[in-house]
């Protein structure tokens, strides 16, 4: 395991302990490469591990009766997949690589016996639980609700596009079901964005946005 020298250390579920900890009680962590569009695990499956995001985006979807599908969150690095398991013993998404990705694979029992042994880990679980609940709950709010535009402008900023650097994005069938429209209102949104300077694309598929301009739509 590469937990000692990982550059998400600090914001993931083992923040804080010690070098001999982590040398002595994780040896069980794999580090996995996730290609782009390639399936972590799936709704329903058996639960014996969690993740850690160290690099990439992976998005956690749900299948619902009618056949389609509903994006309910984004992991970026530092965040954790997989959390339910440590109260069940089934995933409750499917987690597909939007980008290619790099996790740490964590035992279930690895985790539960942290539980019980450090308080600092405890601690950490219960918070990083909460985030996760906050996460869906501003999906359910931020992007599901409003007008495309400012559908799709929360998206950007939600995908860290500060204009600092290009960012590569989500396919548009993606996006549109992060934001519950169609993938023709997507293409559109985003072809509009482009014609007015909020987004500058170049020919490797990544962006550069104007996220002052993208904060004015979101709060409209």
């Amino acid at each position: 395991s590469k937990c000692v020298v990982c550059d998400v250390r600090n914001f993931v579920l083992f923040a804080g302990l010690s070098v001999n900890e982590l040398n002595t009680i994780l040896q069980p962590i794999d580090n996995l490469h996730v290609p782009q569009h390639s399936t972590l695990y799936e709704q329903g499956e058996p639960a014996p591990h969690l993740f850690t995001v160290r690099s990439g985006l992976i998005k956690l979807k749900i299948d619902l009766p009618s056949g389609s599908e509903r994006i309910v969150r984004l992991l970026r690095p530092g965040d954790v997949a997989g959390m339910e398991t440590l109260v069940g013993e089934r995933y409750h998404h499917t987690a597909i690589a939007l980008q290619t990705a790099d996790v740490c694979r964590i035992p279930r029992d690895v985790v539960i016996g942290l539980d019980q042994t450090n308080s600092r880990v405890h601690q950490a679980l219960l918070r990083r639980w909460q985030n996760s609940v906050d996460q869906a709950d501003h999906f359910i709010t931020a992007l599901s609700t409003g007008p495309a535009e400012a559908r799709m402008a929360r998206l950007l900023i939600t995908l860290g596009c500060t204009g600092d650097q290009p960012e590569t994005l989500p396919s548009r069938e993606d996006m549109g079901a992060l934001l519950g429209i169609t993938t023709e209102t997507a293409s559109r949104t985003m072809a509009e964005f482009k014609r007015r300077g909020l987004i500058h694309a170049d020919r490797g598929g990544e962006v550069v946005c104007d996220h002052a301009g993208l904060a004015i739509l979101a709060n409209s």
